[in-house]
């Protein structure tokens, strides 16, 4: 298939003021895609038998992928429900979930759909999602989450967490034959949560995350709320798991709550640990009590890679997800204060997988020849103005397909 992309706006440059950043420079070129790559980009392309789309002078930017959701539990798309309070803190929801989720299982699949279409309709071209393996459920929200995103493969790319979220080895051995079999089916992560609240044996929880990471080639990606010293305990302990079976295969941190409230001093040597064994970390941006601000930007530019997830859209943990990956953005530059040209634009990455059309010194790194031609057409002018003024998407491309376009407004810079 072969997609010609009128009068599209690209970042092309900084415009500066002394040293500080005051405008991103654009220019109006034509794109060209066939077989899923950007292959011409210039001032004007005439080409014949292709697909012809006027952008109309909107932005094209990177598309975003969804690195820390759950499709298999959602309310999302039924009828609302607020959660119930806790009593017993994560143990309360462990309860719930043995009596909800075999109940929701004739929905599951619908609401599922429902999840990833959204998900698509807001720029996403990727979905990392995690999904239960209990005693209650065993691997039935692994049949359905896998057949509910293999119906989308030619939207979008995706990865699937088999999700111990009641413990690996308090539910004993049969237990961990039902994970392997869900790791059998076409994981391609092992999760896990808090080792040392859930599982009380950390050391034994994670030695065991590691040996089925290695036997059936899996990433692994730990919901890791503990905070302060213990998860700076659980995070070395993970590094430590690293370094002495020389593992290879990505390691994601979800959440890593510690991160927010460590001495300065505790957190230089954890982080540079971290960074020094490849593990990345997944945040929601979380607001609300407590010390819970994880540093983004440090943990960026002292080489952890960091992405953003939803967690939920609405379920029985929260209800207050949106799948709005701008909206996301939006919230994380307010929450740390960025408000110039050059901070909110390159916040952009944390949302595409580390892209962004220019890189931090305004050269185009993005797009390029060759590369997979997943981007969004936003009513924006610059990757700042998008994510803090909320510009609309126009239009989803993912693989150099059109996936999901709609009717908007075109206000341009005025928005």
């Amino acid at each position: 298939m072969t997609l010609l992309l009128k009068n599209v706006r690209l970042e092309t440059g900084y415009l500066y003021d002394k040293t500080f950043v005051i405008a991103t420079k654009t220019k109006i070129f034509d794109v060209l895609i066939e077989n899923g790559k950007f292959i011409e980009i210039a001032p004007t392309i005439e080409a014949s038998n292709v697909e012809v789309v006027d952008a109309k002078k909107q932005l094209l930017v990177p598309s975003f992928k969804e690195m820390h959701t759950h499709i298999d539990k959602t309310y999302f798309s039924g009828e609302w429900k607020a959660p119930t309070p806790t009593t017993e803190g994560i143990f309360s929801r462990l309860k719930e979930e043995a009596i909800l989720l075999p109940k929701q299982l004739e929905v599951a699949e619908e609401r599922a759909h429902a999840m990833v279409q959204h998900y698509i309709k807001k720029g996403h071209t990727h979905i990392r999602t995690h999904v239960n393996v209990d005693p209650q459920i065993e691997t039935k929200h692994m049949e359905i989450a896998k057949r509910v995103l293999e119906s989308y493969r030619n939207q979008i790319t995706y990865e699937i967490v088999a999700f111990p979220q009641h413990g690996l080895l308090r539910n004993g051995q049969v237990f961990l034959t039902i994970l392997e079999k869900a790791l059998q089916m076409g994981a391609t992560h092992i999760g896990g949560v808090d080792p040392a609240l859930v599982d009380r044996n950390s050391g034994e929880v994670l030695k065991t995350t590691f040996q089925l990471a290695e036997k059936y080639d899996v990433g692994i990606d730990i919901h890791l709320h503990e905070q302060n010293t213990l998860g700076e305990f659980e995070i070395q302990q993970i590094s430590h798991e690293i370094e002495q079976r020389s593992f290879k295969k990505e390691v994601t941190l979800s959440h890593a709550f510690a991160l927010a409230d460590l001495p300065q001093k505790s957190l230089d040597r954890l982080v540079k640990q971290m960074a020094t064994n490849n593990i990345s970390v997944t945040t929601t941006v979380p607001i609300g009590p407590g010390p819970i601000t994880i540093p983004v930007k440090y943990l960026y530019d002292n080489g952890v890679k960091v992405s953003i997830g939803h967690d939920s859209l609405v379920d029985h943990w929260s209800p207050f997800g949106s799948g709005d990956t701008v909206q996301k953005l939006n919230q994380f530059i307010q929450r740390f204060g960025y408000i110039d040209e050059w901070h909110i634009g390159q916040s952009l990455k944390y949302a595409t997988g580390g892209l962004t059309p220019l890189n931090d010194a305004g050269e185009r790194q993005w797009p390029k020849i060759g590369d997979t031609a997943n981007g969004l057409l936003v009513d924006a002018v610059s990757s700042a103005h998008l994510v803090a003024r909320q510009c609309p998407i126009s239009t989803v491309i993912s693989k150099g397909r059109i996936i999901h376009e709609e009717e908007i407004e075109l206000k341009g810079e005025y928005r």
